[in-house]
């Protein structure tokens, strides 16, 4: 693990679907968790819209998406999954939802926080970017200064600045995590969403190839990739 990784203990993971923090960080969550950090998932929408049986009850479909997510977090020991059920493809970066993900900056207070990269060329589900962007807006400067959404204040919660923003999916990443050693974690925790993903068949293998094309050029076999945006140290 990076002595950036190192110094750090509470690391808040802010997704749009169910399984999106699986993709993009079950092994670093994995081996964040293995070493004792703190890691929860804020799950934006429940996926209510993600099936493609036009008879499913939307309500049915998120209820099972979050009962996957639970038991991926659970493979991953992540320590807590917060699920804020924003209509799954109508997500919009806007005021409301930056008060929501503030809040919960503030009161967990992460020193890293992981999140999908808005800004990169094609970055094509509507969720994925909204959520990138809201949460991104959220760290910075909202969560920092107490005149953003004083309210918070008065409920006790106190104002939080943190210390670095990560970004999966980027085009050009600067930040690799070694998830050679927890990469059946990955898989296991990728498994529980059996909705989306269906039995393994080739599945672990082409995990296995992304990975190993994550981590080419670095010392380690397999990889997740980031880029890193520091506010503080």
């Amino acid at each position: 693990m990076s002595e950036q990784v190192e110094e750090f203990q509470t690391y808040m993971v802010v997704v749009a679907h169910p399984d999106d923090a699986e993709f993009g960080a079950a092994g670093t969550m994995a081996t964040l968790t293995a070493a004792g950090k703190k890691v929860v998932i804020v799950q934006v929408t429940s996926g209510d819209k993600g099936s493609g049986d036009p008879d499913d009850a939307p309500q049915a479909v998120a209820a099972r998406r979050e009962s996957e997510e639970r038991e991926a977090a659970r493979r991953l020991g992540v320590a807590e999954v917060i699920f804020l059920r924003e209509p799954d493809s109508e997500v919009l970066p806007d005021v409301r939802l930056r008060e929501r993900i503030v809040r919960l900056i503030r009161t967990h207070k992460p020193d890293v926080v992981i999140t999908h990269d808005a800004f990169r060329p094609y970055a094509l589900h509507p969720d994925h970017r909204a959520v990138g962007l809201v949460t991104t807006d959220s760290c910075y400067p909202a969560a920092r200064d107490p005149l953003n959404f004083p309210q918070h204040l008065r409920d006790g919660l106190e104002t939080h600045k943190t210390a670095e923003l990560w970004f999966f999916g980027a085009e050009v990443p600067d930040r690799y995590i070694d998830i050679t050693p927890v990469f059946e974690n990955k898989v296991q925790a990728l498994l529980a969403h059996v909705s989306q993903v269906g039995e393994e068949g080739p599945f672990r293998e082409r995990l296995r190839e992304r990975a190993a094309e994550v981590a080419e050029g670095q010392e380690f076999e397999l990889a997740e990739a980031f880029k890193a945006v520091v506010f503080r140290r």
